[in-house]
């Protein structure tokens, strides 16, 4: 059996609401800004993001399948002992840990591991989430930052919030006092502006520009720079 309660080697039915949202979930992870890998309770990699494989200038199948351990160097051991009890204990919570690493070229980095502990269901293993901040950068050219987020209204960006979190039209309206039409204005409106096709090209683009915070559910808009 499944974590989910499908035997194994059985698929189970997906509606195409399920369907289109799980896709736009899978593009949403890819486009995060931020190295992101997804781990089964063992630490093996099942999925992990481009960012994340830039790390070591593979690509993200490359990376399924390894040991999470075996790329990264925990600062000290015992940093692990919180997550291993957890773990035991079935928790779900968040873990930030120190970490080094290597490079393809053999550039030493250094970081910091946000360790999330998720699952579907209390009587299951948790599996792992993890965000990679990087506290340095190799010398070199310089890597790219994420665009500005310039000429979005705050409306817009509540409005992006919730396309991001997978509300309709309808439900959007509701929440920020406009009509259905008057959304949907807004929202052809920045993909006009972005050059983007659809709403998972939007949100994308959304969180590459900054508008939207990054590892934060459900989204939110991103905190305005603070002024020194």
């Amino acid at each position: 059996m499944s974590i989910t309660g499908t035997p194994s080697g059985v698929t189970a039915p997906l509606s195409a609401d399920c369907t289109v949202w799980r896709n736009l979930a899978a593009l949403l992870f890819d486009r995060i800004p931020l190295p992101v890998a997804y781990c089964d309770a063992t630490g093996t990699i099942v999925t992990a993001n481009q960012a994340m494989a830039s790390e070591w200038g593979t690509l993200p199948s490359r990376l399924i399948g390894r040991r999470a351990l075996s790329l990264f160097r925990p600062a000290g051991e015992r940093q692990l002992d919180p997550i291993s009890e957890a773990l035991r204990m079935r928790r779900r919570s968040r873990y930030p840990i120190e970490v080094s690493w290597s490079t393809k070229d053999n550039t030493e980095r250094h970081g910091e591991m946000i360790i999330d502990l998720v699952g579907e269901a209390p009587d299951t293993p948790p599996n792992l989430l993890l965000i990679l901040r990087v506290g340095d950068q190799p010398t070199g050219p310089a890597a790219a930052q994420p665009e500005k987020a310039a000429r979005v209204s705050d409306i817009e960006k509540r409005i992006l919030a919730l396309v991001a979190a997978g509300q309709t039209s309808a439900r959007i309206a509701a929440e920020v006092g406009l009509t259905p039409d008057g959304v949907n204005y807004h929202l052809a409106r920045l993909s006009r502006r972005w050059g983007v096709a659809n709403r998972a090209a939007l949100v994308a683009r959304a969180y590459t520009k900054g508008v939207l915070a990054p590892c934060t559910w459900p989204p939110v808009p991103a905190e305005p720079p603070t002024q020194h």
